[in-house]
């Protein structure tokens, strides 16, 4: 079903939401408190963002304004910012703040090679398994601290990573309810819920990819917030007093491809742009949505075709602050091009019609381009290009890596 273009705005984005896509989403339609999508809006968050600080004030959370988080991460997941135009931008600042800044894009690019090569197979632990003891809701929001977070979660879409490792720890390390559970929440209402990063981020922290997980206790709050502690009716009982023990596991098999494989995963894509036929359009996903899409690059005076996969967001259900985020996105680029909105699934939509797209590393992109009739296909942006290099370990990845 094609739709109707929405008009630059905040309040446009939202109406359109509303009209349109209301009945995909886990929530009353509001739009994210701190973030707008667009390209001018991310570019202006990047020429904002000042390096200088950063890895003494990354894992601060409150006040805000002692944050050292560029919160630039919303941009980087659906393509209006590349990971190598950041990597760029950091350059010239104090060598141990862009060093630490550059490792945690660093983090994104492993995350990217690991989801590339596995797909969906990392739904499941990589080195080990939570035995959950309990099903249900992860969370105590008499907290304070928990309470906070997920106010931010909610109305802003993004938090900064310190608290996300408090969620995902008291989520399966202290309440023991399964991590892919509670990774499914923030994947929900995350702006930059990504199934690489977002997913890896709580293997990481609860322990199943990485040697020990990570304990959240009153300590960090009071070490990164003090002032939830001071307010919060459990400060006399705390429940999060002492350190949580570790969680129950067992040993799983590692997933084939982890360590050095026989061959790139196809999920790589092109090293050059893929000439097939003359492409009608170009097709926009949402993992590349700015204006420096290689495919939208190359073809500057073909329309330009985005859909909202229904069958997908009914199954997702995700928060209307990231389809409000992403309309605004294309409201913005349909001012100086000839933009086509459907409601529909890819395949469907275009069907008989050749299209040059960006490659990109994620399963669902493998399974529509397969039944998409490709003119172009485009190389993805990588900082760095996957190889056959072993993916067990990040810090043993990053050592070998040269961007």
């Amino acid at each position: 079903m094609r739709l109707p273009n929405p008009h630059p705005g905040r309040e446009s984005a939202e109406a359109f939401v509303s009209d349109h896509l209301g009945h995909l989403v886990c929530d009353a339609v509001a739009a994210s408190e701190r973030f707008r999508g667009g390209q001018t809006a991310a570019d202006s968050a990047l020429s904002s963002f000042d390096v200088t600080g950063y890895a003494g004030r990354r894992n601060e959370v409150l006040p805000v304004g002692r944050r050292g988080a560029s919160a630039l991460s919303p941009y980087i997941r659906h393509g209006l910012l590349s990971l190598r135009e950041v990597w760029d931008h950091v350059g010239g600042g104090p060598s141990r703040d862009v060093s630490k800044y550059r490792d945690e894009l660093m983090w994104q690019e492993y995350s990217r090679h690991l989801y590339a090569r596995l797909g969906r197979r990392t739904a499941r632990g990589l080195r080990q398994e939570i035995e959950a003891s309990r099903e249900g809701y992860g969370w105590d929001r008499s907290m304070n601290c928990i309470s906070f977070v997920l106010d931010e979660l909610e109305t802003d879409g993004w938090l900064v990573n310190q608290t996300r490792m408090w969620m995902a720890s008291d989520w399966t390390n202290r309440n023991g309810v399964r991590w892919q559970d509670g990774e499914d929440v923030f994947f929900q209402h995350l702006l930059d819920g990504s199934r690489a990063a977002n997913r890896l981020g709580w293997q990481w922290t609860t322990g199943v990819g990485s040697s020990k997980p990570y304990g959240f206790s009153r300590w960090q709050v009071n070490e990164r917030a003090p002032e939830l502690c001071a307010r919060c009716d459990h400060r006399s009982a705390c429940p999060i007093e002492d350190w949580p023990d570790d969680p129950e596991t067992v040993a799983v098999d590692v997933p084939e491809g982890l360590g050095l494989v026989g061959e790139v995963s196809p999920f790589a894509g092109p090293v050059d742009i893929e000439q097939i036929a003359a492409p009608e359009a170009v097709w926009l996903t949402a993992e590349s949505l700015g204006a420096a899409d290689p495919a939208l690059l190359g073809n500057p005076d073909l329309p330009v075709v985005f859909v909202f996969d229904e069958p997908l967001l009914g199954k997702l259900c995700l928060s209307s602050k990231r389809l409000i985020f992403l309309t605004e996105t294309l409201a913005e680029l349909g001012v100086d091009r000839d933009l086509e909105l459907f409601l529909g699934t890819p395949p469907d939509v275009l069907g008989g019609r050749t299209v040059a797209v960006t490659h990109c590393p994620v399963p669902g992109f493998a399974k529509h381009r397969s039944v998409v009739e490709l003119g172009e296909l485009h190389p993805w942006p990588w900082l760095a290009r996957p190889n056959l290099r072993s993916l067990r370990s990040f810090s043993a990845w990053r050592k070998g890596v040269r961007v």
